[in-house]
């Protein structure tokens, strides 16, 4: 008896759901057919692909490997379905979309509504993550990739390219006073990344006549983080402008050593695999970002 795709998608979704109740609840089935399909699997492959216990499952050596194999096949019939509503010039199904969470608060919100008026048949999953991803394992379209890019596998769409600025909130420089030179930077309170550390180097010349590396007094993997920091007047920030052009706009965050700022921007991608035909709903979703960012701060 040969294996189906119901029953490889009942297997992938109990491994990325992490129990059967909420598989079940993905693939909108009950708790029971959820598990006597996955068992059918299993009688049907003659081995073991899930351990359960009491408080969790767990991948067997087989289940890992035929994990890599449902997923290619998954993603094959995926695709065959998307080339025939690619043909009918209609995008649909799934699209998965990671960003950090700035990019995606500021950027990718806003436009969202207007995306799925003109693509109703495309369903967006959006996810943020801090770091970067790898695509496959996460099961992502594509991702928007801030700062120069590294791995050669990904094709790339550049959307834009964005100005950091160093800002402080109209309080903290009430309550510590306004630095006149860098050399004043060391005593005020600085916040900063803790990961990548390049963004700890920000766009003024340092008293050794290099980019000022600064020593954070408080650290975050998120630049939202750090701007809300900012915001309530916990010290100085670097910052993208496309997180920040409101703030600056309202005056709720200054610029500091305008004249002194050197023009770095970080260049901003969208990124998908490369063994893949760019989809139609990847097409759709990065030309209508490139859309909506165009005549902005960054997207010129």
């Amino acid at each position: 008896m040969k294996v189906t795709l119901d029953e490889l998608q009942a297997f992938v979704s109990v491994v990325d759901s992490g129990s059967i109740t909420a598989a079940a609840e993905q693939l909108g089935l009950t708790i029971s057919a959820t598990s006597r399909t996955l068992g059918r699997l299993e009688d049907k492959l003659k081995t073991t692909l899930l351990r359960r216990t009491t408080r969790r499952l767990e991948l067997t050596e087989e289940g890992r490997a035929f994990l890599i194999d449902a997923r290619a096949i998954i993603a094959s019939v995926e695709g065959a379905e998307e080339q025939m509503a690619a043909r009918r010039e209609r995008p649909s199904g799934r699209l998965r979309v990671d960003a950090a969470t700035p990019f995606m608060l500021h950027v990718i919100v806003p436009v969202v509504q207007g995306y799925r008026e003109r693509y109703p048949q495309v369903e967006l999953e959006l996810n943020s993550n801090e770091g970067i991803i790898d695509l496959l394992e996460r099961r992502t379209d594509v991702a928007i990739r801030i700062g120069t890019l590294k791995d050669s596998t990904l094709h790339s769409k550049a959307v834009g390219r964005s100005r950091l600025r160093i800002l402080a909130s109209p309080a903290y420089l009430e309550a510590h006073g306004h630095p006149k030179r860098t050399e004043d930077l060391a005593k005020h309170t600085l916040l900063g990344f803790n990961q990548p550390e390049a963004l700890n180097v920000w766009p003024v010349m340092g008293p050794d006549n290099e980019l000022y590396r600064i020593a954070p007094a408080l650290w975050s993997s998120s630049g939202e983080t750090l701007r809300q920091l900012a915001l309530a007047g916990a010290g100085i920030v670097c910052l993208s402008d496309f997180m920040t052009a409101r703030d600056r706009r309202d005056g709720t965050l200054v610029p500091l050593f305008s004249r002194q700022t050197h023009d770095v921007r970080q260049p901003i991608n969208a990124v998908y695999y490369r063994n893949t035909a760019i989809s139609a709903r990847i097409a759709s979703f990065v030309d209508y970002l490139l859309e909506a960012v165009s005549g902005t701060e960054f997207g010129r």
